[in-house]
Parts: structure tokens; sequence; C-alpha cells
């Protein structure tokens, strides 16, 4: 690709593909498992973009065959309760997928809700066991939107084997394990963060950029170096007055694009990537049933 016309990443054409693909496993499985796929969505209070996000979630599932067992509980509900929802989703066999919506009320702790969950129903692939198996380059669920940016890679066949990759954000959600999955592929990862000093010069040696970081518009084409490979994770909502908004990432599409090989829209890049790979994993814990 000419870095004056980038290649798209097209995550949301990806994501519907892989929505197909597991329709049509779920389709050869409920005969033999007797039931369909579950997924208990579990949220507290009324963030909006919560409220998006999930709607989202139940819409997909319902479009691949998965049961969508979601909950929502009032802004005030107790720790207690909720680990005791947690508790019995772990013991009931419909659900093979678990997944708290965070944020969460101030009040709650969600580290000790995740640790609740039951790591092979654990969708999100957040739970320490499922950490602890990435660092070691284990079979197990991944963090869903760390995979997404993989599997777009890969569906792309962009080459990551010595490549210098750059990880802009440290996140337990997206940096650290986007670090390590792209050091399973050989990938030579730099992680840069907010105390990062001259980021530039960082991002200036990199093939490959993720950016996570949740600054709006953050990397912008003197940062980044012709034929770059850049991903873009964050979504930025901007205000541009009279009422209205607009969804950026945190890179300056604008600007990076003109000099980028590929390069991830927002919306429409990992966005999609992420909820595809929910479901996938949901699929993976339900299909362990088979036997």
């Amino acid at each position: 690709m000419s870095a004056s016309n980038p290649c798209l990443l097209d995550g949301k054409a990806l994501a519907q593909k892989i929505q197909l693909e597991l329709k049509e496993q779920i389709t050869k499985l409920e005969p033999k498992i007797g039931r369909p796929p579950g997924l208990a969505v579990l949220m507290v209070g009324d963030n909006p973009a919560s409220a998006v996000y999930v709607r989202n979630k139940a819409k997909a599932c319902h479009k691949v065959g998965i049961a969508s067992m979601g909950q929502h509980f009032p802004a005030n509900t107790a720790q207690k309760e909720l680990q005791q929802v947690i508790e019995d989703l772990n013991q009931d066999d419909r659900v093979d997928g678990i997944l708290v919506q965070l944020p969460l009320p101030p009040h709650l702790d969600s580290i000790a809700l995740l640790h609740c969950i039951d790591p092979n129903k654990d969708a999100d692939g957040l739970h320490p066991v499922n950490l602890g198996k990435l660092v070691r380059a284990e079979m197990g669920l991944r963090s869903c939107t760390p995979a997404g940016v993989m599997r777009l890679l890969q569906e792309y066949d962009l080459p990551l084997a010595g490549k210098q990759a750059v990880v802009i954000g440290r996140s337990i959600l997206v940096g650290k394990p986007i670090a390590l999955m792209l050091l399973e592929q050989n990938a030579t990862v730099t992680m840069a963060h907010s105390r990062t000093q001259d980021l530039g010069a960082v991002c200036r040696e990199a093939d490959i950029i993720v950016a996570a970081v949740g600054k709006a518009e953050m990397i912008t084409q003197e940062m980044v170096k012709p034929g770059v490979i850049v991903v873009d994770v964050g979504i930025n909502r901007v205000d541009l007055g009279s009422g209205k908004s607009k969804l950026v990432g945190d890179v300056d599409f604008e600007s990076v694009s003109k000099v980028a090989s590929y390069i991830t829209p927002v919306p429409g890049g990992i966005g999609p990537m992420t909820v595809a790979m929910l479901l996938s994993n949901t699929v993976e814990s339900y299909a362990r049933k088979e036997k």
C-alpha cells in the first residue's frame, strides 16, 4: 500500500465475518449440547455509554444465536449482592460467559468482582488466571479488545515477527495484554505511557503503533514514520458545540492517514472487534461442553 493511500483495517467487516462463523459453529453444536450458548452481562447503574455497549452486545448475541442473559442493577446495589449473583451464574449450566460491564459505581470494588468469576466463564478474559495464562503463552480466554486487535492484524496478513511495535497505554484492559500478545508473535515491543519522555521520538521508531490512552487525537503525523501500521483503540467523544459531538480516536486520523500504510478508523475499527471476541470467548467456553 502506498503511504498516501492507506489501507483501512476494517474491523466492522471482519466482525460480521466472525459472527457468521460463530453462528455456523453454534448451529452445529446446539443439537449435541442441547441448548444455545449463554452470555450474562451485568450492568450496574445508568452510565449512558455502558447502556449503549450492553444493548449492542445483546443485539450481537441475538444475531449469532447466543442466549443473552443481561441483568441490570440499580446504582446503589451492594457488593455482596453482586458477588452472590456471580456465584449463582458460575453454578448455572446455561451460562458459558459472564461479563461485568465497567465502569462500576465508585462504591463497588470491580477487581474483587472480577475475581469471583469462574475463569472458564470469564468472557472478558480479565481474570488473573486467564491473564496468567497469557503471560505464560498458554491457551486460555483472551482479553477481548487486544484479541480483537491481533485478529484484525492477522486478517490483513500483516507480518509482526521482528517488527518494532510501540504500545501507548499500560492498562490491564488493553496495554499490558496487547504487549504480551505482540511479543508472542515475535514483535519487539516498547511500552509507552504518560511518563514517557519524548513520545514522538519513541513512536517514530515504530513499524506498528497501538494507541490506547484515551486522549483525543494525541498521536499526530509528525510523531510517526511513513509506512507505519496504526491501530487506534481509543474512543473519545469530542464536543463540537451547539449540542453536537463526534467520536474520535487517540490518533489524528486526518493527518496520520496521509503517511500510514494501514490504519483503523474510529468508529468502525476495534470497537466491533471487541464485541466479536466477546462472542467468540463465549462460544469457546460453550464448545468445551460438547465432550
